[in-house]
């Protein structure tokens, strides 16, 4: 194969694989309707425009290097660790997301929910310079989370202060 292509040739390849995507789409535009037939030709034309800006070298040299580049990782176990810790890295990746979403393994007031929620009651931090209450206005002392004696009372204020009501 030639390191380099000529331009004849290069606009030749794209215009032959322009005609191939054209013929594509035109079986797509009957199946599916103008929309997507459309969109197959506007792709297909992607080819020959390459051709036409003296680009299909570049496309051609992009395509053998990322096939050599693979079939030398094919045989090399390094690649073969490295293909592993990235499917490890991905796994972890969307469990800690789940684990996030979920609170699990989360301290208390480290999510954004909770930082939010924080912020309607009032618990959060006050703006730089501001007071942390109006003047003349007195803050409740917070309650202990203990539970009621009535178990009936308990289950109710639970729920109350979960709603953010005290």
């Amino acid at each position: 194969m030639p390191e380099t292509l000529n331009d004849n040739v290069g606009v030749g390849l794209g215009a032959a694989l322009t005609a191939v995507g054209i013929v594509i789409s035109y079986f797509v535009w009957r199946k599916k309707g103008a929309a997507y037939g459309l969109r197959g030709v506007a792709w297909s034309l992607l080819p020959l425009i390459a051709g036409l800006l003296l680009l299909m070298d570049v496309v051609m040299q992009f395509v053998l290097g990322v096939l050599g580049i693979l079939l030398t990782m094919a045989f090399k176990l390094q690649s073969w660790v490295g293909l592993a810790l990235a499917v490890v890295m991905v796994v972890l990746y969307v469990v800690s997301g789940f684990m996030k979403s979920k609170g699990i393994g989360v301290k208390p007031g480290a999510r954004p929910q909770d930082k939010a929620q924080a912020r309607a009651q009032g618990e959060g931090t006050p703006a730089a310079g501001g007071a942390s209450a109006a003047a003349g206005q007195v803050k409740a002392p917070k309650q202990a989370n203990a539970p009621a004696a009535d178990d009936d009372f308990g289950d109710i204020e639970a729920l109350l202060r979960k709603r953010g009501i005290d």
